[in-house]
């Protein structure tokens, strides 16, 4: 299967355990990889038979507009459900990217969600 990988997309939302943590908007970086056929795009050079990954990075920039949450879990598997609703690859794996623990380069959740058949 064919795949489209947005990789390490910085967006800034409102995640955090306290209060405090939420009050201001966090660097995350977010990688979405889907699976999806290129076979009709690439037959026809044809965007619409294809997922529109410049969409779907705008989508993801303001996703978090007026939104917060407690957990990156939540973030990755909101994310994984949205893009199969609206840009409906055959299978979406999310990573979410935090950098809350100094002694580490960042904390990371992935979450894999897939279309029924």
């Amino acid at each position: 299967m064919d795949r489209i990988i947005i990789k390490d997309l910085e967006v800034c939302y409102r995640v955090g355990v306290t209060e405090e943590e939420r009050a201001e908007p966090q660097r995350l970086l977010v990688t979405v990889e889907m699976e999806h056929s290129f076979a009709a795009a690439a037959r026809g050079d044809d965007l619409e038979q294809t997922i529109n990954y410049h969409a779907l990075a705008q989508r993801l920039r303001g996703f978090g507009e007026g939104r917060s949450w407690r957990l990156i879990e939540t973030v990755a598997v909101e994310i994984a459900q949205g893009v199969l609703l609206e840009f409906r690859p055959r299978r979406v794996e999310v990573e979410v990217k935090k950098f809350v623990l100094r002694e580490a380069a960042y904390v990371a959740v992935r979450a894999s969600r897939a279309r029924r058949k």
